[in-house]
């Protein structure tokens, strides 16, 4: 049966599996993730706005604290276990306590896990906390119209596209953003689940 009362405040957790760690944000983390985005120079590339330079990440650090501490999200590091190197970041963000729904969103990983399984490895995690463990019903994706890499990986996923937003963001550049909106349901996660399990073993992990 599907759960139709509010879900409580999602609270910090570490989250671990498939060769990889996801920590709650802290301010320790700054210095592996100011390395994170210098590797690839990943700050700078297209449709990355939520990516910060390495002379801002300290900040970034904050205001995505401050967002934590007042519910708005939660904030993950993601760390590689074999060697505790820090890899990225990802985000529960819009949550929707009443729809027992939420987005994962902003995150970014370093270049050179790119196309490594990595971030299969922190959706499994993110999926499997969102579903299983917070029991939502919905989990959502927004993706930038141009951005056909992120397009394709969260279609990956097993992910449905629900529809674009038109005109739906001005960014900082100045250009406008369609969004194209995709969502998992609670209902199709035992499927999604086993493909990524089958895909991460491939991967080694």
């Amino acid at each position: 049966m599907l759960l139709t009362a509010p879900m409580e405040q999602p609270r910090p957790a570490v989250l671990a599996g498939h060769g990889i760690r996801l920590e709650p944000l802290a301010e320790a983390h700054v210095p592996g993730l100011r390395e994170a985005v210098a590797d690839g120079e990943i700050h700078r590339l297209p449709f990355a706005p939520h990516v910060p330079a390495p002379e801002a990440v300290a900040e970034s650090v904050r205001g995505l604290r401050a967002d934590v501490a007042a519910g708005a999200r939660l904030v993950w590091v993601v760390v590689r276990e074999a060697d505790d190197r820090v890899l990225g970041l990802t985000t529960f963000m819009n949550l929707s306590l009443g729809d027992r729904g939420l987005e994962i969103g902003n995150t970014y990983l370093a270049a050179s896990v790119h196309r490594s399984g990595v971030n299969t490895a922190v959706k499994r995690l993110l999926l499997a906390h969102a579903f299983d463990t917070l029991e939502v019903l919905r989990v959502e994706f927004r993706v930038h119209h141009l951005n056909l890499a992120s397009r394709r990986a969260v279609e990956a996923l097993g992910a449905q596209q629900d529809g674009i937003l038109r005109a739906h963001r001005i960014l900082p550049d100045g250009s406008v953003r369609h969004t194209v909106v995709y969502s998992i349901l609670a209902l199709e996660w035992p499927g999604i689940r086993a493909m990524l399990d089958a895909r991460l073993e491939r991967h080694g992990g």
